[in-house]
């Protein structure tokens, strides 16, 4: 046993880049008594963020894409208003993981001070740190209706592409995704992260920060559809997402009061819609 022990090792320090690291495993099965190799693991770290010096809140994410989990954070937790509102945005290592350090208009500071997050949030929880049940669910306008309903084909052909262009849970099995598709369903950007509320976070910040329309295609989400998922696509003005899984009973409700089609179980060219069916092309591929 002692043997076995040692083939196992901790991974290195974390640092900005892959979001994975190699790390020594004990490979088992019925036919083996187990044998020492080498294994792919996503990695998982502290991640804080500071508005102009003042903490806010403490995430546990893949340190990779930083500054677009910041820029879609700021945005979809109601610090900014826009990428316009980010003057200045600087990553930091530290020994327990890393600081995200954000100057923000002094406009938007009086938001930052009222939803000020206090507590450490585990990973893919969006609700660690409100302190009220008040501070739940943000007062967002509706949407207005999308210009062009989206085709069943698209959305088809959009989650059948996300799988292959995860390369951090083809390698590691422990990530989630987020894809932005085009009208056409052909997936433009993708965005990954052990949690699935810091997934989506990255790929609005993306789109955020390229000043990508969101008007102009729909999100793909690898997980299921909570109500916070929801109402992150609706403040990023997105107004429509397909989840691999089901969505709940209060993302449907938000969905519906937001404008925002939601469809579930997106997967073998079949997908189920919950809310605002009307935004979908009727040509076929509704289940």
């Amino acid at each position: 046993m002692q043997t076995a022990h040692n083939t196992f090792a901790a991974p290195p320090p974390p640092s900005p880049g892959t979001g994975r690291r190699s790390a020594k495993v004990l490979r088992s099965s019925p036919q083996t008594s187990g044998r020492g190799e080498s294994d792919e693991l996503a990695e998982e770290v502290a991640v804080a963020l500071e508005y102009n010096g003042i903490s806010y809140a403490a995430l546990l994410a893949t340190p990779c894409d930083l500054s677009d989990l910041a820029y879609g954070f700021s945005l979809t937790e109601g610090v900014i208003r826009g990428a316009r509102d980010i003057y200045e945005l600087d990553v930091a290592q530290h020994p327990g993981g890393f600081v995200v350090q954000v100057t923000i208009a002094s406009a938007c500071l009086d938001q930052l001070k009222r939803r000020r997050r206090t507590l450490a949030g585990r990973t893919g929880c969006g609700l660690c740190g409100i302190e009220s049940l008040d501070e739940v669910e943000r007062h967002l306008p509706a949407l207005a209706p999308p210009a062009n309903p989206i085709s069943p084909a698209a959305i088809s052909q959009a989650v059948e592409q996300l799988r292959a262009l995860q390369p951090l849970h083809l390698a590691t099995g422990a990530t989630h995704a987020a894809g932005w598709a085009n009208p056409q369903g052909h997936i433009e950007h993708v965005r990954e992260d052990v949690g699935r509320h810091n997934a989506l976070d990255k790929l609005i910040g993306h789109l955020l920060r390229h000043a990508i329309d969101t008007t102009q295609g729909f999100a793909v989400i690898s997980s299921r559809a909570s109500f916070e998922m929801v109402q992150k696509a609706a403040a990023a003005g997105i107004s429509a997402v397909v989840a691999v899984s089901a969505p709940t009973t209060y993302a449907v409700q938000m969905a519906n009061d937001l404008n925002v089609l939601l469809a579930g179980f997106a997967r073998n060219k079949l997908f189920t819609v919950y809310a605002h069916p009307e935004y979908l092309r009727n040509d076929g591929g509704l289940s």
